[in-house]
C-alpha cells in the first residue's frame, strides 16, 4: 500500500503539491535570472451563492506549509525524471522562504476584493505558493462559512443546540474530511466524528450507532442492552430503524432496566412529526437528530417546533453542498522594477483586479460592523477603522503565534455576531458595504489607463 492509495500527500511529497506550470515559470526565471520581489494577494471576487461573508480558514495550514517547505531527494528525483535541469533541482533542493506574509487571522469574515492573505517575496518563492494557499484556504473557508450559517441558525431560532460534524463518510477524499472536521469546529461546531481529525486538531468526538448495530441483533431491546451495558450514560441510541416511537419507548425501557441517563438519535422520516412524538415518551433525555440537515433543515425544524438537542450535519457540511466552490485566486500585485515596488494589475473582462498591497480596515459602531474600507497598504494609517490583516512572516521568520483552535472558535462566533443581522440571512443575505480607498481607487485608474495606452 502506498501513500498516494489514500490520497495523502507527506511532508516527502508536499513540495509537489503545485500545478506544472508554477514550476516550469520557476526553472525560466532562474535561468533567465528575473527574480525581482513581488506581492501575491489571495483574495475572491464574489461570494458564494448566498452567502452575505465568508469565514477566513485554514490559515495554520498555511503557515505550516510556507515554514517547512523544503524539497527533498523523493522530489527532486521526481522532477528529474520530468526533465527539469540539474541546476534549477540544486536551487530547489536550498528552497528557503525569505520573505512577508500577512494575513487575516482565521475566524475573521472577508468580503470580495478583500485580501485573505498577502505574500511579498522573491518572485522565486512567493509563485510557488499559489496552489496549496488557493487549496487550504479556500476550502477550509468554506466550510467554516457552511458550519457559521448552520451556527447562525442555531442562534436565531434553537436554544443553544449541539453541532456535531458526521460528513467525513461524504468528503472528498481523506484529507478534506479531516480539514473539514477542523474548518466546522472554528466556524462554531462542537465536535466531530471523525476519530483521525480528533486525534490531529485535538477535536472533542462524539458517536452514536449504526443501524446495523441494532439489525445483528435478534431484536431491537437486546440491541439496546448490550450498548447500554457496555457504555452507559454515554450511549446514544439509534431508535428509527423500524419503528421510531416504538423504539423510543424500547429505549427508555432499557434505560429503566440499567439506571442510566441516554440519549436518542432520529435518522430518518418526518423528523419534526417525530420528534414531538419522541419527546413524550423519551421527557428530558436529549433527542439527537441528523439525516439531510444543513442551515436551512435547521432553521425549518427549529421553526416548526422540532425537538432536539443536538444536530449531525454531513454531506452538506463537508462538501458545502449548496456552494461547493469559492472563485479564490492569487495574483500578482506589485513587483520590483528598478529597485522599486510598481504596482500590477490585470484588465481582462471579468477579472479586473486591484494594483498593490493591501490594508483592510473594519469600522465598527455600537452595534457592531458598519463597514469596511480597502485600501492601500502604504495609506493605512490614514484609513479609518481597525487594520485586519496581520503580519505572520517577516523576512522569512514566524513572528506571530497561531491561537488554538478553541480561541479561533470564539473569536468567529464573536465577529460573526458583529456583522449586520441582514448580512447573516441564510436566504438572500444583505450587501455589506466595502469601500474602495480614495488612494487605491486613483492608483487602479491611472494605470488602467496606462496599461491601456
Amino acid at each position: 500500500m502506498t501513500d498516494a492509495e489514500f490520497g495523502y500527500v507527506t511532508p516527502e511529497t508536499l513540495p509537489l503539491f503545485t500545478d506544472l506550470y508554477e514550476l516550469t515559470m520557476l526553472q525560466g526565471y532562474h535561468a533567465s535570472d528575473h527574480e525581482p520581489r513581488a506581492t501575491f494577494s489571495l483574495f475572491f471576487r464574489d461570494l458564494p451563492p448566498d452567502r452575505g461573508y465568508v469565514l477566513a480558514a485554514g490559515l495554520e495550514q498555511a503557515v505550516r506549509y510556507v515554514e517547512t517547505l523544503t524539497f527533498g531527494d523523493r522530489a527532486l528525483d521526481y522532477l528529474a525524471e520530468r526533465g527539469f535541469e540539474d541546476d534549477f533541482l540544486d536551487r530547489l533542493a536550498d528552497f528557503e522562504f525569505t520573505g512577508e506574509l500577512r494575513a487575516l487571522p482565521e475566524g475573521t469574515p472577508v468580503f470580495p476584493d478583500e485580501p485573505l492573505l498577502e505574500v511579498t517575496a522573491p518572485i522565486f518563492e512567493a509563485q510557488l505558493f499559489e496552489t496549496l494557499l488557493i487549496n487550504q484556504v479556500g476550502f477550509q473557508s468554506l466550510v467554516a462559512t457552511k458550519a457559521a450559517r448552520m451556527a447562525e441558525a442555531v442562534d436565531r431560532h434553537g436554544d443553544d443546540q449541539s453541532l456535531v460534524d458526521f460528513g467525513s463518510r461524504r468528503a472528498h477524499g481523506t484529507d478534506a474530511g479531516v480539514k473539514a472536521a477542523r474548518a466546522a469546529y472554528v466556524g462554531g461546531f462542537d465536535g466531530t466524528s471523525n476519530v483521525a481529525a480528533g486525534e490531529v486538531f485535538d477535536l472533542p468526538v462524539y458517536g452514536t450507532m449504526a443501524h446495523s448495530w441494532i439489525q445483528s441483533f435478534p431484536d431491537e431491546r437486546s440491541s439496546f442492552a448490550a450498548f447500554v451495558e457496555q457504555y452507559g450514560d454515554d450511549s446514544v441510541l439509534l431508535v428509527d430503524t423500524y419503528d421510531t416511537v416504538a423504539g423510543a419507548k424500547v429505549a427508555m425501557e432499557v434505560a429503566d432496566e440499567y439506571d442510566a441517563d441516554v440519549g436518542v438519535r432520529l435518522d430518518s422520516g418526518d423528523l419534526v412529526a417525530l420528534s414531538k412524538e419522541v419527546e413524550e415518551v423519551v421527557g428530558d433525555a436529549p433527542i439527537f437528530v441528523s439525516s439531510g440537515m444543513d442551515e436551512y433543515e435547521i432553521a425549518d425544524f427549529l421553526q416548526d417546533d422540532g425537538v432536539a438537542s443536538g444536530f449531525g450535519p454531513g454531506t452538506a457540511l463537508t462538501t458545502s453542498e449548496d456552494a461547493p466552490s469559492m472563485d479564490a485566486v492569487y495574483k500578482l500585485v506589485a513587483v520590483e522594477r528598478d529597485g522599486e515596488m510598481r504596482p500590477s494589475m490585470k484588465l481582462s473582462a471579468g477579472k479586473v483586479t486591484y494594483p498593490s498591497a493591501k490594508s483592510v480596515r473594519r469600522v465598527e459602531g455600537e452595534d457592531g460592523y458598519e463597514r469596511d474600507v480597502v485600501g492601500l497598504r502604504e495609506e493605512a494609517d490614514e484609513l479609518p477603522g481597525e487594520e485586519q490583516l496581520v503580519t505572520v512572516f517577516e523576512d522569512g521568520e514566524r513572528v506571530r503565534d497561531l491561537p488554538g483552535l478553541d480561541a479561533l472558535r470564539d473569536r468567529a462566533r464573536e465577529r460573526r455576531r458583529k456583522l449586520p443581522a441582514g448580512c447573516r440571512d441564510l436566504r438572500d443575505p444583505d450587501g455589506y458595504p466595502v469601500e474602495v480607498g480614495d488612494e487605491l481607487r486613483a492608483r487602479t485608474d491611472d494605470l488602467a489607463a496606462e496599461l491601456r495606452e
